[in-house]
């Protein structure tokens, strides 16, 4: 519908229509930032504090899933370790740790320590078991190791070849006694 007035119209229209604002589009979506992707920041804080307390411990028998127990202490060659686990020494002694509470096993396992360090024994056999009848863990085994580990005299220890007891029994390399005083 054309007037002859077009002009006065449009003015009266935007006049009317200086308020309103457009419509939006009912298939439009407004563009929302992206978010950074999550971090799981906790979870890589306690990875690691993991990692360090490992790396701190050194090896520890408690982390262990393998059966075999190995330890060397430092400054000693690999080749004994490596003599060791294939049966190269004589064993002196031994002791059996079976059917003995965790307390009184360790007791008796420092004693036999002991007692062999002072009669020159070098190399000693200490059966605990596989723990097969322990609910949780190899308890004889895990203080075996635990012992074995921190204790001055001990130069390597590893788990017997399947002959001689298998994982159940550990032969130990004693330092000499003459060494042992320095």
């Amino acid at each position: 519908m054309k007037s002859g007035n077009d002009k006065p119209d449009k003015d009266l229209f935007r006049q009317a229509m200086a308020d309103v604002r457009p419509l939006r589009a009912p298939d439009r979506i407004d563009p929302v930032p992206s978010r950074p992707a999550a971090v799981p920041a906790q979870q890589e804080a306690d990875d690691r504090k993991v990692l360090r307390d490992l790396l701190a411990e050194g090896p520890s028998e408690e982390h262990e899933t393998g059966e075999e127990l190995l330890f060397l202490r430092p400054g000693y060659q690999s080749r004994l370790l490596r003599r060791l686990r294939r049966g190269h020494y004589s064993v002196a002694d031994s002791i059996d740790l079976h059917h003995m509470d965790v307390p009184t096993a360790k007791k008796v396992l420092l004693d036999f320590i002991e007692h062999c360090v002072s009669q020159r024994r070098s190399c000693v056999r200490v059966v605990h078991g596989k723990g097969l009848r322990s609910r949780d863990l190899p308890r004889l085994k895990l203080m075996t190791g635990r012992v074995l580990r921190k204790h001055p005299q001990v130069i390597a220890f590893a788990s017997c070849r399947p002959v001689d007891g298998g994982t159940g029994a550990t032969n130990v390399l004693l330092k000499a006694r003459q060494e042992a005083g320095r």
